[in-house]
Parts: C-alpha cells; sequence; structure tokens
C-alpha cells in the first residue's frame, strides 16, 4: 500500500480507498463494491463525517433491538469483510449470540470463502454462509442463498451496505431489519425497519459500546418502537442545512417538538407568528 501521511487532511479517507483497492487485488472486492463506496462517501461528506446525533439514537435502539432478539445474526459482504471485520468480531465479542454470515451478491464460491477467512482472520470463530442451503423466495439473486442457522432463523438482521430488494424479502418474512447506509435515500433505508444512517465503521463502534448499556434494560422479546421515517427525516434536515450553510444561505434549526405539527397547531401554540409586544 502507498504511503500515507498521517498529517494528509484527508487520511482516513485515503486508507480506507487503498484497503478496498488492496482487498480489490485479492478478490475479496469486486469493482462494483469500490463504486458503491464512493456514493457512500459523498454522502459522508454531506452529514459532516460524523455520527449526528439522530444516527446515535438510531444505533442506540438498534442495540435494544439486539438485545430482545432471540436469534439476531449480521449479513457480512466483501466491503464489509475488508473495512470492518475488526468491528464486527468486537460487536460479536460483546454480543457472543449475534451470528455472522456471508452473504453475496456477486458470488462465488473461491470469494465466499475470502470473505469467510477474513472474518476468522479478525477473530470470529463462527462464520455461516460458506454452504448456504436455504433461499429466500422472490429474490432472483445469489443473495437469496442463506444458512439456515444463521440468517434462516433470525428475527433481527443487521444489513450494512446492502441491496434494497434483499431487505424488503427479509421483510415480508417477518424478519426486523437494521440498515446501516449513508444514503438515506437508499432503497435499503428505505425499506429498513431500523434504519441507521451512518458510516459503516463508526456505527458499529457505536453499536458495540451501547450494547451492555441495553442488556442492562433489556426485556427479551420486546421491542420498542422506533421511527424511521423520521431517522430518514433528520439525516436530510442535517444534509440540507450543511449545503445551504456552505452556499452561504444557512438556514434556522427546527426545533424537535415542532416536527410534526400542523401550521395551526404552531400558530396556536404562538410559534408561528411574532410575539406582540405590550405598549
Amino acid at each position: 500500500m502507498t504511503r500515507i501521511s498521517p498529517s494528509h487532511p484527508r487520511f482516513r479517507s485515503l486508507v480506507t480507498r487503498a484497503r478496498l483497492a488492496a482487498a480489490l487485488r485479492s478478490g475479496l472486492v469486486v469493482p462494483e463494491g469500490l463504486i458503491a463506496h464512493g456514493r457512500a462517501e459523498a454522502f459522508d461528506y454531506f452529514l459532516g463525517e460524523r455520527t449526528t446525533p439522530s444516527g446515535r439514537r438510531a444505533i442506540r435502539r438498534a442495540a435494544d433491538w439486539l438485545v430482545a432478539a432471540e436469534a439476531p445474526a449480521i449479513s457480512v459482504n466483501g466491503n464489509v469483510a475488508a473495512l470492518a471485520a475488526g468491528d464486527v468480531e468486537r460487536l460479536v465479542r460483546v454480543l457472543p449470540e449475534l451470528r455472522v454470515e456471508v452473504n453475496l451478491f456477486h458470488r462465488t464460491p473461491r470469494r465466499a470463502r475470502a470473505v469467510a477467512r477474513r472474518l476468522r482472520e479478525a477473530g470470529i470463530a463462527r462464520v455461516l454462509g460458506i454452504h448456504p442451503t436455504e433461499l429466500i423466495s422472490g429474490l432472483p439473486s445469489d443473495r437469496a442463498r442463506v444458512d439456515p442457522r444463521g440468517i434462516g432463523r433470525a428475527d433481527v438482521v443487521i444489513v450494512p451496505l446492502e441491496d434494497g430488494d434483499r431487505t424488503e424479502a427479509l421483510k415480508r418474512l417477518g424478519k426486523r431489519v437494521i440498515s446501516i447506509d449513508l444514503n438515506p435515500l437508499s432503497r435499503t433505508s428505505l425499506a429498513a425497519d431500523l434504519p441507521i444512517v451512518d458510516d459503516l465503521e463508526r456505527a458499529l463502534a457505536e453499536l458495540t459500546y451501547a450494547i451492555p448499556s441495553a442488556r442492562r434494560r433489556a426485556r427479551p422479546g420486546r421491542f420498542a418502537s422506533f421511527d424511521a421515517a423520521a431517522a430518514r427525516s433528520d439525516a436530510l434536515e442535517t444534509i440540507s442545512r450543511r449545503l445551504a450553510a456552505a452556499a452561504g444561505r444557512p438556514r434556522p434549526r427546527a426545533g424537535p417538538s415542532r416536527r410534526g405539527q400542523r401550521p395551526e397547531a404552531r400558530r396556536r401554540s404562538g410559534t408561528g407568528r411574532p410575539k406582540r409586544r405590550r405598549p
């Protein structure tokens, strides 16, 4: 890998790109994966390259769901293995019941073994999905192939960096889907029960940190509600506000208490008109 100085203003981004390029040369990542990463990185610029307060709330609720789940699973493709195998291992360490399964759109036996090998090298002893024997009906791609011990029996599935059609298919099977996707307008984010709009590595690190607290308030089988539409709206509001500020037209930030109110309700509450001065 080309030496990249830590003082470079885009150090983290360049290191990530170099890791993906190396993974491409090894066969772990396919060219389409590089395109997907570049698209996601653009959205990270818009979000400020940080976990937003809304994203953090989604991660905390995701931790609650994972702890409440009977058989949680995480789907791992080439990009996830290349960029976050260590993060997945740390999550498994605090959530040992989490099943890790290889699932690939561009699937070959060799590539499936390469992804599994990367996960094992990171310290994950049990990796599923090398020889999947079940099919998700109505899904016309290799993503339909799942392991009956993992995604096949899971009640909650984490799908990072995924395609929306599989998210929709998993939901039709009655599974709760937690997505990790920087694009709040992607089919995955739009279809997921709990969309986390954040960078993969940041989100997995935050999720790992949130699991112990979630265990203390856990109620097995009880899944607290989550407003997926509001989470996507918050991400779009952040993007809109940052773009407006960059264009020199800062927008006032709406308070959370006003979200969802009709204009007439705001007028009644006094927030829709200036206060009258006393004589």
